[in-house]
């Protein structure tokens, strides 16, 4: 991989160990290449944390990557039936190679926490102890989506 990418992926882990979300932690680590400043990626994925909004659904660190995606190959019209389609390919692309190194995209599997600890989790957000980040594969996640991305970069790049 790039140096370039690489400093991408290390910033993503860095973010997320400095308390960002899993999701802002990847957003902002590559926002850029799409004009978007530091503050509105952090504001545009901060809703996506403990699989939105702590509701461990779809991992934060996965709908980073759908963030990305979307921006980079995502349509603006809105009859562009092709453009969807080729983006929702990439997409799907990218939550099977999450799916296949980190055995889901979900927030609560990848948590090991069950119905109940599920039903019971709170809007609070957990405070970033060491034994939390001791506890938690968040900061594998969110390394693993980075990664995961930046391959996806570098293989649109070669096909160029």
């Amino acid at each position: 991989m790039k140096k370039e990418l690489e400093d991408r992926v290390q910033k993503a882990i860095d973010n997320f160990m400095q308390g960002y979300g899993c999701c802002q932690s990847v957003v902002t680590a590559f926002a850029d290449l799409y004009g978007m400043d530091d503050n509105t990626a952090k504001k545009v994925a901060a809703g996506f944390g403990g699989g939105v909004a702590r509701m461990r659904m779809m991992c934060g660190a996965v709908s980073g990557m759908v963030i990305l995606a979307g921006l980079d190959c995502g349509q603006t019209e809105g009859a562009d039936r092709e453009g969807k389609s080729a983006c929702y390919k990439v997409i799907q692309d990218l939550l099977a190679k999450f799916k296949e190194r980190n055995s889901s995209i979900i927030c609560a599997d990848l948590l090991k926490l069950n119905k109940e600890d599920v039903a019971h989790s709170s809007y609070e957000a957990s405070e970033r102890t060491a034994e939390y980040y001791q506890r938690r594969p968040c900061v594998k996640k969110v390394e693993s989506a980075a990664i995961i991305f930046a391959e996806y970069l570098e293989e649109k790049e070669t096909k160029i």
